[in-house]
């Protein structure tokens, strides 16, 4: 867009808008011929006001503030001499309202005891079925089960508890003892009305960088939360993982009261070893790269190991399964495919138990639901 001044015979006009404080008050100003792309040489503004009626010549010099428009009425209609700027700007200041973000509303905890949280917009989007298993069918972790159980529900009644981090072999059921543990004392619970349940949030590995601003969000709820991370660990070239230390412990806020932070993942100390040699090459002093592998995971003050079962825990698994679920059969049969199904997979754990037990309610007809 180009713009030209009016020659002394051209079409002319006196409106220019102008904004001050919350009114808007119109001005007559010498005004200039604009060109645009779309329709080049024509003009798009016509004469208006003072100029119209033949009160002013076109060349005269006029201030602004002492020019017959502005010691008019100010609530008398004057138009906008340039319609279409005003559409564009009208869609401009549209378009900047989409695409602010618009404020978090604030969240119903009532609508249920399990949440997801959802990184843009800072929003808990609740869960009205959680995926979980009861507590009695998870075999061959008493010790650890005991622990986090006991840590978990000195936290729900309002007393000091740690933030805990459950790591080792794959599928020996570390996600499924958080909830598991989470529903079993909220039974208890039940029992004392001036307790209010606890809250399970979810929080994605990719959305750690947004946890302070969660915790900030519950920091004034009248609940205790069970923040709850799987599979957490970081690669390389992530660097979130200085977001979680500043947000349980180191931080100028700090975790709060209400909330508990437990994680699990494949590492003891969460951060990858290639991680790990980078910092190494970089630092001056070696054992700084160790400083820095450790200093993530003490802020988990409770660590919970989890270890490869053995061939009797693991048909423990699958014969608590069965029983559950009511597959009946013959034991030996059921023994031989259920050590011949791991053979297959390369290992024995919980989540190779459940999926044989999927396999054979299947073929029986029924169902684990």
């Amino acid at each position: 867009m180009k713009a030209m001044p009016l020659a002394p015979h051209s079409k002319t006009a006196w409106t220019r808008r102008l904004f001050a404080s919350r009114n808007a008050i119109l001005i007559e100003t010498p005004a200039i011929l604009i060109e645009t792309p779309r329709d080049r040489g024509t003009p798009c503004l016509e004469p208006t006001g003072a100029m119209a009626a033949g009160r002013v010549k076109p060349d005269a010099k006029i201030n602004p503030v002492s020019s017959p428009m502005t010691e008019q009425n100010h609530d008398s209609p004057v138009p906008f001499a340039n319609e279409r700027a005003a559409g564009a700007l009208e869609r401009i200041a549209a378009a900047l309202e989409a695409l602010a973000p618009a404020p978090p509303k604030p969240c119903d905890f009532e609508a249920s005891d399990a949440f997801v949280f959802s990184a843009p917009g800072i929003r808990l989007q609740p869960v009205a079925r959680v995926n979980r298993v009861d507590m009695k069918l998870l075999r061959g972790i008493d010790r650890v089960r005991g622990l986090l159980t006991e840590n978990t529900s000195r936290f729900a009644n309002g007393f000091a508890a740690n933030n805990a981090l459950l790591w080792g072999a794959r599928g020996m059921g570390k996600s499924s003892l958080v909830k598991a543990v989470h529903a079993s004392v909220n039974a208890g619970l039940a029992a004392n009305p001036e307790l209010p349940p606890l809250k399970l949030i979810e929080i994605h590995r990719e959305d750690i960088d947004s946890l302070p601003a969660l915790m900030g969000l519950l920091r004034d709820a009248p609940f205790r939360f069970l923040v709850f991370c799987d599979d957490l660990s970081f690669d390389a070239a992530d660097t979130n993982y200085k977001s979680l230390k500043a947000a349980l412990e180191g931080g100028v806020e700090g975790r709060p009261r209400n909330v508990l932070f437990y994680a699990t993942s494949n590492r003891r100390h969460i951060l990858s070893r290639e991680m790990v040699e980078n910092e190494r090459g970089t630092a001056i002093n070696p054992g700084e790269s160790v400083e820095e592998k450790v200093s993530l995971s003490d802020r988990f003050g409770l660590w919970l190991g989890f270890h490869s079962c053995s061939q009797d825990d693991y048909l423990a698994m699958v014969f608590g399964y069965a029983d559950h679920f009511g597959l009946t059969g013959e034991r030996s049969a059921i023994e031989h495919e259920a050590l011949e199904w791991s053979l297959t997979r390369g290992s024995r754990s919980g989540r190779i138990a459940w999926q044989f037990i999927q396999d054979l309610a299947g073929r029986l007809g029924k169902t684990t639901e």
